[in-house]
């Protein structure tokens, strides 16, 4: 997943909006947003390659969420798989804290990430190339493929987007959010970040949604999480190209 942005407890009827875009190859297979048969809590999608996930939430209210991060060195081959740390914090029970506590001094361990996990309790953030755990405070926050909240023009503008929606709640909230994360007009030349790709892919990369034949936008997912524990999760899948696919929804109550 590569782009996220949350409101987190500011709205008036939902503590937790979430919309993200999960870019990906196309030939990397999936499976789409379902609870898990052998874990019925978790609801997720899956990665078919290496087994993990890249962001899910269960009956609990556990919630969790990675983006890698994009850097000039090379990737390290043989690495644990970034998606199994958010498959092990959904099917576990360990406080969302004590998990990450037990998680940083082995970080260097993966290759790079973002890490955001959290329950009714809180929310907490951990990057391999940050500087150590973050409570997330109440705000409209986004993160990309660098650390939360660095200003990458496409974070910036779906934080503005989703804070300028928050006066919406339902499915035209969640409809707004859907259409945000179809923006496909990418960065100007003057606001291109530096990570280390030509020019070209840097602006290919900029746009919040991106769509080519090989790589992209796989997925958008819209989370919905209100005061009385009820879920609304919606996940639409797109084809090579950006095409539109399928949508799929859960709708749950949070165990108490």
């Amino acid at each position: 997943m590569c782009l996220i942005a949350i409101a987190y407890r500011i709205h008036p009827e939902y503590p937790l909006v979430l919309a993200a875009n999960r870019d990906e190859y196309f030939r990397r297979p999936t499976a789409p947003a379902d609870f898990w048969p052998e874990a019925p809590q978790v609801l997720a999608g899956r990665d078919l390659e290496q087994g993990g996930t890249w962001m899910g939430i269960t009956r609990g209210g556990r919630f969790a969420a990675i983006t890698n991060f994009r850097e000039k060195i090379p990737k390290r081959s043989g690495a644990r798989s970034r998606g199994l740390l958010v498959k092990d914090y959904l099917e576990g029970g360990i406080p969302p804290l004590d998990f990450l506590r037990a998680l940083s001094p082995h970080g260097r361990e993966y290759n790079g990430f973002n890490f955001i996990i959290g329950d009714a309790g809180g929310l907490y953030y951990f990057s391999n190339r940050g500087n150590g755990i973050v409570e997330i405070p109440p705000g409209v926050h986004g993160i990309s493929n660098h650390l939360l909240n660095t200003p990458w023009s496409k974070v910036e503008r779906v934080k503005r987007r989703t804070q300028s929606l928050l006066d919406r709640s339902g499915e035209e909230l969640i409809g707004a959010l859907l259409e945000m994360l179809e923006d496909r007009a990418p960065a100007l030349d003057s606001e291109l970040s530096d990570t280390g790709l030509d020019p070209g892919w840097e602006r290919t990369l900029s746009a919040p949604f991106i769509a080519t034949p090989e790589y992209g936008t796989r997925l958008s997912t819209v989370i919905l999480a209100d005061r009385r524990g009820e879920v609304n999760f919606v996940e639409r899948s797109f084809a090579p190209g950006g095409k539109g696919a399928a949508t799929v929804t859960h709708r749950f109550r949070l165990d108490r």
